[in-house]
């Protein structure tokens, strides 16, 4: 299925979300709350992070598609995309530089694995988060030139440069 015979047919249903995986529609599971609660609170550190740098950034919440290839566009559960405002109609994020997945049983090992491979193939990434939502860790991928350098990070802040940001554990790990 071509992009945009996938984007007509997503629109048109009634309900659920979906990502194309090599042309063919992968349907995403519905989330737990401890899932929803996650990616809420990321998405406002980063939105706050960004705003307190004035950086030509901004943070969105899932629904937003990083197209990875002809044949294959994500929707991320946060992310961070700097450049030029984004049109309001636009569906696609066209420089996105901090992409976050927070973890499910169900979709872990894709996180960790097609998906890690994937963003990386979008000249913009410099960051991808694996965020583990019962317990407190965050797996860090960080583009260094030609290589993908990896930490385990459970405690203090998370450098996010470029695009200039920091995350920190104790704001999305609140209580």
């Amino acid at each position: 299925m071509s992009r945009e015979e996938f984007r007509e047919w997503a629109e048109s249903q009634p309900r659920g979300r979906f990502e194309r995986v090599d042309g063919e529609i992968v349907a995403m599971a519905p989330e737990r709350w401890a899932h929803a609660r996650m990616k809420a609170r990321i998405w406002r550190a980063l939105d706050r992070a960004i705003t307190q740098a004035g950086l030509p950034c901004e943070a969105a919440p899932d629904g937003m598609t990083v197209e990875i290839d002809d044949g294959t566009d994500y929707e991320p559960d946060a992310l961070v995309n700097c450049g030029p405002r984004i049109a309001d109609d636009a569906i696609a994020v066209p420089n996105p530089v901090v992409i976050v997945e927070v973890l499910s049983p169900a979709t872990a090992s894709v996180d960790a694995g097609s998906k890690l491979a994937g963003y990386f193939r979008v000249a913009s990434v410099q960051h991808y988060l694996l965020v583990r939502p019962t317990r407190r860790e965050v797996v860090h991928h960080r583009r260094n030139g030609d290589a993908i350098l990896t930490r385990i990070v459970r405690e203090g802040v998370i450098e996010l440069d470029p695009p200039g940001i920091s995350l920190a554990l104790d704001e999305i790990y609140a209580a």
